[in-house]
């Protein structure tokens, strides 16, 4: 367990400026450059749990942390679909490091939404110029997620301060600002934005998972870190306003399975070309023409395709949808078509995974190669939030006509 304290060399640091990017065929070219630097290095990287300072340095510089930066902030305002892309090309080169980045959008949707033009100024601002948004996740321990024991209160000054304990944080090791749910004094929920050197502030290092290795996504501790009132989002206030940022949260975690599934299926076509040998009973004389191994391939890439037509569908609709009033129907429809696109990601993502190693033979199960990663990361990610719920959303809409519940799993 390490405890990243300010002014320590794992500290997020000063941000690096960015290449800026406009264009969709920049992001993704962009996205590629970084998954072909990744990729070599993702086996030992999970061996020896090497978190990824270096290629989340190089993933700011490239400029793709700003590409959903509104255009009315001085951003390019790319696309949802674009944004799925380069998930899917980053994650399926190495989808711990891939997944870091996911509260960074997710709360950039947030804030279009929810936050002041002030606030909205100021930490667009710090986007475009290459600092990073973490995230200290729910409360620590058995509660529900969505209950929150972190609080703010007021200091002997008179000034607010934070305190709490939170997990799954992923990204606030490498992150300069880490927002987190809280309540205000009043017991309302609100969105905290909290500097990663402010005083009281704690990134533990406990994340022990056997998948997603290198997320580091552990503990934040927050003790009687000092907040500015501008530092808060009243999201209270948005309790009954319908909006999109559960939707694009859940886009993102169906883009990321769907790059391990990518990232899977490479793998095994790789494999079974240049190192498995053909069963004796087959009659062949290399692997690749065994024709069971072909049926099994075509299988999974027409399930493949299935699942990310359907992902990047649903990207499509967000799209349309935030071009618009976001009324509760529409809100509805992307919680829809994202929990679609979740059950067929991840299910693609833990069939290629598994069938990666029935695929390619034993051979793959050896340690150098460490492609066991791929099925712990797939299975890992995939619990991210239970598929039964997602089952249970569609069945309830389509039968009841009912509006799934607004939140970030949603």
């Amino acid at each position: 367990m390490t405890i990243h304290e300010r002014n320590t060399p794992a500290e997020a640091g000063s941000p690096i400026i960015p290449t800026r990017i406009a264009t969709r065929d920049e992001a993704l070219d962009a996205a590629r450059r970084l998954a072909a630097d990744w990729a070599p290095k993702a086996a030992e990287r999970d061996r020896r749990r090497i978190l990824p300072f270096d290629e989340i340095a190089a993933f700011s510089a490239s400029g793709l942390g700003a590409i959903t930066v509104p255009r009315s902030h001085g951003g390019p305002g790319l696309d949802y679909l674009t944004l799925t892309e380069v998930f899917e090309i980053l994650c399926a080169a190495d989808s711990s490091v891939g997944q870091i980045p996911q509260n960074h959008f997710g709360v950039i949707r947030l804030l279009t939404e929810a936050g002041s033009p002030a606030q909205k100024a100021r930490w667009f601002a710090d986007v475009l110029a290459g600092k990073r948004i973490g995230n200290a996740g729910p409360e620590k321990g058995r509660k529900p997620v969505t209950q929150n024991d972190t609080g703010l209160s007021r200091g002997r000054d008179g000034g607010l301060r934070l305190n709490g304990h939170r997990f799954y944080s992923t990204g606030a090791i490498f992150a300069h600002w880490i927002p987190t749910r809280a309540n205000d004094e009043q017991g309302r929920p609100v969105q905290v934005w909290v500097p990663h050197d402010a005083p009281g502030v704690r990134v533990v290092d406990d994340w022990s998972s056997f998948g997603q290795r290198t997320t580091a996504s552990g503990s934040v501790v927050f003790e009687d870190v000092p907040i500015a009132e501008d530092q808060v989002i009243p999201v209270w206030q948005r309790a009954q306003v319908p909006g999109l940022a559960g939707p694009v949260s859940q886009l993102i975690q169906a883009a990321i399975d769907s790059g391990i599934a990518i990232g899977a299926l490479d793998e095994a076509i790789r494999f079974v070309r240049e190192l498995s040998r053909p069963w004796v009973d087959s009659g062949v004389e290399r692997a690749q023409d065994d024709p069971h191994l072909i049926a099994d391939v075509g299988r999974l890439q027409i399930d493949l395709w299935a699942a990310r037509a359907v992902l990047h569908d649903a990207a499509r609709l967000l799209d349309d949808l935030a071009a618009g009033e976001v009324t509760e129907d529409a809100s509805a429809r992307a919680s829809v078509a994202v929990a679609e696109a979740k059950i067929l990601t991840s299910e693609i993502a833990l069939n290629a995974a598994e069938k990666l190693f029935e695929l390619a033979g034993s051979a793959a199960t050896r340690a150098g190669p460490n492609l066991g990663r791929i099925w712990r990361n797939a299975r890992v990610h995939t619990l991210h939030d239970p598929l039964r719920w997602k089952y249970h959303l569609l069945g309830n809409w389509h039968l009841n006509g009912a509006r799934p519940v607004r939140h970030q799993w949603n």
